[in-house]
């Protein structure tokens, strides 16, 4: 079994701010850490610079010989060490001491709150140190505390003795430990802070999310119309408006399959209550009846046939695999597509234009779209009268904007101006098409579905009793090898 780490079930709000929360607590300690140790690197190295500057004051001292307040000279080590150490100034957790043949014999002055002589770890260790006769600045850990200490031995070759100056270490370092303690409550608050203001900001930015959220979860087959609200212009806004789009283009896609549903059931009941009206009242021992009511049947049978062959074309359209754009010769598809129309009805058939290019299409489709537009044309119009047939390719102020028209022109019945629309509409026909030729009204939609789906438009201009003009205005180039696409 599967088990999921609470830090996986958070909300992506507590997650960035976990996140922010992390990176600003690892940046403040790094931060502290680097000031800590320049601080304590600058504080040591203070420490020696005073201690080597006593170093010298203290052989200056011993080469010159006189007491430089006094005059008065110096004739041994003991009076150098004594007049050193009763002029030296010492600094808060500085103590001293001298050393005369191998044992304590000078001290601090009385106020001095530093007594190394109070350390006998410290003091038995400073005497091997003295011992050696060797100038020497080191650190010095003893169960009382931590030193950095100097001993310089002064000698006249009968008395050795030498000068100890020692270095409270934890002294020197409480200031750096006072302010790393006001660093670590300062991060503490900037944390807090961060914590809230990045709570507080990732909350305002999230909320189209939440939005978004909201308004998918209210959205079902019977309410399509809630939106989310777009405010600016950032990301989760160009995130929020196509949402929007999407949510149109499903709410179009789920009306126009209520309105085709409505519509197929409407066309595919009146072929259904005929058949059945008349095999309910045929009589079986009539020949005549029986075979009257079985043609009649069968013609039913094949318009529905007919019918759901077109709805079935009519649904394939709206897929987005339904057109196979290639470069195609326009010339050689405009002189095949004006053969092919040649048997679809005694007409005078005429080649008004034949463009001359290349075009980006599905020549499968188009051929089918333009025929379809031939089809319609022979249907109404009159026996003998004439049917143009054409093709060109119109410049635009950009290679992009140019476009193929292909059309079809007839002397038929034409189009009133209100039915213009109209007849583009599923199963729409008007009464006078109705009157002339039977058909179920989907093939204008399922031309319309091919230009559409070739980023084109279906364009018709008629005039009753003179005919009409269709023209598929098509792009040269497909929509989906447009640079605004591929960009």
């Amino acid at each position: 079994m599967k088990v999921t780490a609470p830090f996986s079930r958070a909300t992506i709000r507590t997650r960035i701010m976990w996140t922010i929360v992390l990176v600003a607590s690892v940046a403040l300690a790094t931060s502290g850490a680097a000031v800590w140790v320049l601080d304590l690197r600058s504080t040591h190295a203070d420490i020696d610079d005073r201690l080597v500057l006593t170093r010298q004051e203290l052989r200056r001292l011993a080469d010159t010989g006189v007491d430089p307040v006094t005059g008065t000279p110096l004739t041994d080590p003991t009076q150098v060490l004594q007049t050193y150490m009763g002029h030296s100034v010492l600094g808060s957790g500085e103590g001293q001491l001298g050393i005369v043949d191998g044992s304590v014999r000078l001290v601090s002055a009385e106020g001095v709150d530093m007594r190394p002589e109070a350390d006998a770890e410290l003091v038995k260790r400073l005497l091997t140190m003295a011992e050696a006769g060797v100038s020497t600045i080191k650190t010095v850990d003893t169960a009382a505390g931590r030193y950095r200490v100097l001993v310089v031995p002064v000698t006249d070759g009968t008395t050795t003795a030498a000068l100890v100056r020692a270095v409270d270490l934890n002294v020197a370092e409480a200031g750096l430990w006072r302010t790393m303690r006001l660093y670590a409550a300062a991060a503490v608050v900037t944390v807090a802070l961060v914590t809230a203001l990045a709570w507080l900001g990732i909350g305002r930015l999230l909320r189209p999310i939440w939005e978004l959220r909201n308004a998918t979860e209210s959205i079902d087959e019977r309410d399509l119309t809630t939106r989310v609200r777009v405010r600016g212009r950032d990301d989760l806004s160009a995130l929020a408006a196509a949402v929007n789009r999407m949510l149109d283009r499903v709410q179009r896609a789920v009306e126009a399959q209520r309105e085709l549903l409505d519509d197929v059931g409407h066309e595919l009941r009146t072929p259904i209550t005929v058949v059945r009206g008349h095999l309910e009242l045929i009589d079986p021992e009539d020949p005549a009846d029986v075979q009257q009511t079985s043609e009649l049947a069968l013609d039913e049978l094949d318009r529905m046939s007919t019918l759901v062959g077109e709805l079935l074309e009519l649904a394939r359209s709206s897929q987005s695999d339904f057109v196979s754009p290639e470069p195609t010769d326009v010339e050689t598809l405009t002189l095949q597509v004006f053969d092919k129309a040649g048997a679809l009805g005694e007409r005078r058939w005429q080649l008004e234009e034949c463009a001359s290019g290349t075009a980006v299409l599905d020549p499968a489709r188009i051929t089918q779209a333009w025929l379809q537009l031939a089809a319609n044309a022979v249907k109404y119009s009159e026996a003998d009268s004439r049917v143009w047939l054409g093709s060109a390719i119109s410049s635009g102020p950009s290679p992009d904007a140019a476009e193929l028209r292909a059309w079809v022109r007839d002397e038929g019945m034409g189009i009133a101006p209100a039915d213009l629309e109209r007849v583009r509409r599923r199963f729409a026909r008007t009464a006078q098409a109705q009157r002339r030729a039977s058909g179920s009204g989907l093939g204008l939609s399922i031309v319309d579905n091919i230009v559409a789906a070739h980023g084109g438009r279906l364009d018709i201009t008629s005039e009753v009793g003179r005919g009409s003009v269709f023209t598929l205005r098509l792009p040269l180039t497909s929509p989906a090898q447009t640079p605004s696409d591929t960009a």
